[in-house]
């Protein structure tokens, strides 16, 4: 009873949103709540609530005061000489610079967090797509996709997670999937050009001139990718608003201290240096607020949605059911199986529901077909939470790609979801030839 409820309540929201019924904010909040309330648990529901609330408390702060960091860092024109590289390269064109995206988002992807690689390639690139009237769908697919493919390297969430619960090492699960993930790497790059491609004939591209036209001034508005004021920040300014980006991403990745406190840090000297009066620095405030609002909102939601469905046993009760229901004659596929839904099933699983619930019981299940649990955990980074984590709206960095682009997360799964189902298929017929996983 309780696993329908935990699917019917998935659904629920994902027809919901997908057909742009409610926002994704209300849906987020009033489903978890409807579902809840008709299995019982109201008496219990204010202190899930509550824990699902506490545990994205850190996103949120750290994605509001990244939000600002990066607004201000495009403000002062740290990112315009990779701007004016994407765009001299580019010229003009909506083909190269969808290809050049995913080149640079699976650049920014190695360091395996998914939020900071959001932060930074649609703060750099917003600004590009809107001056040339590109959709802003085309920036969170490609952006997307090649975040999706590179979730997979061994210090990434999923991987170190399928690695952790099964007690193996990354020779046992990365490796033998690298040939696969190369070829999703290229699939990727194919993709982005399929899509430029397709953009470029929207716009008429094919008539742009072939040399790349002066640069007009950045247009002023709300939002990250829009000048605070027409004057650039003179070249020591830019020196050390350079300095100090790479100092907080080299940070980033060895951990130095909790992701919300280096941006909360990085965000206050930044402010200080940048504008050190207080009508500047509250102008910038005032600026950006709606972008700061849209994005946290989105993720406290988040949080009552997984608060609910990991306090009322939802989660689990779907694991155990989905196990159930694969048939024995099916036992010495699984690995395929795994391979194949992993990736849907990012719609439905937190990363910690699968590789902590789900995983385990399909490795134990699959022992009994003979098959190595490795050969179950390579399948499962294949697609999920990895080529899908970008789609799922039980992921926090989903909202902050959809909400620092302006589109909504029903558009954004419609017109990716393909695309991103394809990397993963990619994926699993070179792992099949390549004896990663078995059919």
């Amino acid at each position: 009873m309780i696993a329908i409820l935990g699917f019917l309540t998935i659904g629920l929201f994902l027809v919901l949103t997908m057909t742009r019924r409610v926002s994704v904010l209300t849906a987020l909040v009033l489903v978890p709540v409807a579902t809840a309330l008709v299995g019982g648990f109201a008496s219990g529901m204010g202190p899930m609530i509550l824990e699902g609330l506490g545990k994205v408390a850190p996103t949120g702060i750290m994605i509001a005061f990244a939000v600002l960091y990066f607004s201000l860092m495009i403000d002062s024109g740290l990112f315009d000489p990779l701007i004016r590289g994407i765009l001299r390269l580019a010229k003009d064109d909506p083909l190269r610079i969808a290809v050049g995206t995913a080149v640079l988002t699976m650049c920014v992807a190695l360091d395996g967090d998914g939020a900071s690689t959001f932060l930074i390639t649609v703060s750099a690139l917003l600004p590009v797509y809107k001056r040339l009237g590109m959709s802003p769908l085309v920036l969170t697919g490609v952006v997307a996709l090649g975040a999706g493919v590179m979730n997979m390297v061994p210090w990434g969430g999923p991987t170190a997670r399928a690695m952790a619960v099964l007690k193996l090492d990354a020779s046992q699960v990365f490796a033998p999937v690298l040939p696969a993930m190369v070829a999703g790497i290229a699939w990727v790059l194919v993709a982005a050009y399929l899509i430029g491609l397709r953009e470029r004939r929207r716009l008429g591209a094919a008539s742009l001139p072939a040399e790349p036209q002066p640069e007009p001034e950045p247009v002023r508005g709300d939002g990250p990718g829009t000048q605070l004021a027409p004057e650039r920040r003179s070249t020591a300014l830019t020196v050390f608003n350079l300095v100090l980006t790479v100092v907080l991403l080299v940070a980033l990745v060895l951990q130095v201290m909790p992701l919300p406190v280096l941006f909360v840090l990085g965000f206050a000297i930044a402010a200080v240096v940048n504008l050190p009066t207080w009508e500047k620095q509250q102008a910038l405030l005032d600026k950006h607020a709606k972008s700061v609002v849209l994005v946290t909102t989105m993720i406290f939601a988040a949080g009552v949605f997984t608060g609910i469905l990991n306090g009322t046993k939802m989660i689990d009760q779907m694991a155990t059911a989905f196990v159930g229901v694969i048939p024995d004659s099916f036992g010495g596929h699984l690995p395929l199986l795994v391979a194949i839904t992993s990736m849907p099933l990012s719609l439905v699983f937190t990363p910690d529901a699968y590789y902590f619930g789900v995983l385990p019981v399909l490795a134990q299940t699959a022992a009994g077909f003979g098959i190595d649990s490795a050969e179950i955990a390579r399948a499962a980074v294949l697609g999920q939470m990895t080529t899908g984590f970008p789609l799922s709206p039980l992921t926090a960095a989903t909202f902050i790609l959809v909400g620092m682009s302006g589109v909504q997360l029903g558009q954004h799964q419609r017109f990716i979801f393909g695309w991103a189902f394809a990397t993963t298929a990619v994926m699993t017929v070179v792992a099949l030839l390549t004896g990663a996983i078995s059919f």
